[in-house]
């Protein structure tokens, strides 16, 4: 069995890949600094690490041949709007000591997680917005500390292929949701947040959703199942250079809801307030991504979101006792 490593296993896509390597018969070690929430990991070995630790990143990549990177200090908008210094210090750590110490631990491919947030502001100021390709991000203008250290570990991991031959592969993630993710606590993103909000509504009979800004800013959204396949399409191949990973249909977050309430079987009453609303628009141009893997994602929002909604209104019942 090849012996890979996933880093970020305690987290929301990190558990699922997880899972999805060992069906695929590969022995897995998964390091955190938390075990998952919600399920128990399929990992071989599950190991608590912080990888801000320069020894605990050389602990973790022992002994394995591939490494998944997924690892980061992160959540939805109101999180990754209000910590900066934090994001970039925590997550420059992390990734300049995993990268590292899977150099010298002899790791032949290690896979990198990146983000559209590494598009530029000035192309995602407006509601109709023209689809991101690969090549968009530079002239570099990132969203927030989180997306400038991305697009910089992205280079980071060029660098180390060009200097040290070892095969990096990198993903920009639109969007993922799912279940087993988190809901509730500030880190949630839109999909789980409203998946929350929709269900209190039903369950507690006030129709009242709180969302914020006007609601029109635009988004795609993609179902967990489809990232999983995107990513080990992506590890499997011989394409080095970044690559979009995301849906292709773009919505609004009041579409977003009304999307949600009719999965709930409830009607809503959406309520305006200020909040962190991020970049006006953003979709995923899956071109390339068509063109490398052959592939693009297949489930529909209305699909993921039905799954992702039943877990969540489980969780509101199971917790606030409905």
């Amino acid at each position: 069995m090849e012996r890979v490593l996933v880093t970020g296993a305690g987290g929301f896509i990190g558990h699922h890949l997880v899972s999805y390597l060992k069906e695929r018969g590969y022995w897995v070690r998964g390091v955190d600094i938390k075990r998952p929430e919600f399920v128990e990991t399929s990992a071989d070995e599950f190991e608590l690490l912080d990888l801000r630790r320069w020894d605990n990143c050389l602990q973790a990549t022992r002994g394995v041949e591939q490494v998944y990177a997924l690892a980061a200090d992160m959540g939805g908008m109101g999180f990754i709007s209000s910590h900066h210094a934090e994001i970039l210090h925590n997550n420059a750590l992390i990734n300049l000591h995993t990268l590292e110490a899977a150099r010298i631990n002899g790791v032949s491919r290690y896979f990198y997680t990146s983000s559209a947030c590494v598009y530029p502001l000035y192309l995602q100021d407006r509601t109709d917005v023209v689809p991101l390709k690969e090549e968009d991000a530079y002239p570099a203008q990132p969203q927030d500390a989180y997306g400038w250290e991305k697009l910089f570990t992205e280079r980071l991991c060029m660098h180390y292929r060009e200097s040290y031959g070892i095969e990096t592969r990198i993903v920009r993630f639109h969007n993922i949701f799912g279940p087993y993710g988190t809901w509730e606590g500030g880190r949630e993103k839109a999909p789980a947040a409203l998946c929350r909000k929709v269900a209190v509504a039903k369950l507690s009979g006030n129709p009242v959703v709180e969302i914020w800004g006007d609601g029109e800013q635009t988004r795609s959204f993609c179902y967990i199942d489809d990232c999983l396949t995107g990513i080990y399409r992506l590890m499997c191949s011989d394409y080095a250079e970044p690559l979009n990973l995301g849906q292709d249909r773009m919505v609004t977050i009041n579409e977003l809801a009304d999307i949600i309430a009719q999965i709930a079987g409830t009607r809503i009453v959406k309520k305006h307030v200020p909040g962190p609303q991020g970049v006006r628009g953003r979709n995923s141009d899956n071109t390339r991504l068509r063109q490398v893997l052959g592939w693009e994602p297949e489930i529909s929002l209305e699909e993921g979101l039905a799954r992702t909604y039943a877990w969540i209104e489980d969780q509101v019942r199971a917790k606030y006792g409905f």
